[in-house]
């Protein structure tokens, strides 16, 4: 009888602990699939903030480069319009001294 128990402890204690293992390597399992699925979440995070800054920073470099088009054009044609002006004006009084 007395072996019949030992044995019986035995048994249960062994049981108790392959269940115990089990359970602790069903929640590593699950602590690394949730550190992973972490992981893959900050690196997605990281690319679409990624993205999101070379869009930000192409969009700006587009809107700089056309301000600074339409900056030049005004230019130009202000200079255009100087140009015109002053022969307009180098002519008139060319006139007036033939006229004269």
């Amino acid at each position: 009888v007395a072996v019949v128990a030992v044995v019986v402890v035995v048994v249960a204690v062994l049981v108790v602990t392959v269940v115990v293992v089990a359970v602790l390597v069903v929640v590593v399992v699950v602590a690394v699939l949730l550190i992973v699925v972490v992981v893959a979440a900050v690196l997605v995070f990281v690319v679409v903030v990624a993205v999101v800054a070379v869009v930000v920073v192409v969009v700006a470099v587009l809107v700089v480069t056309v301000v600074v088009v339409a900056v030049l054009v005004v230019v130009v044609v202000v200079a255009v319009l100087l140009i015109v002006v002053v022969v307009a004006a180098v002519l008139v009084f060319v006139v007036v001294v033939a006229v004269v």
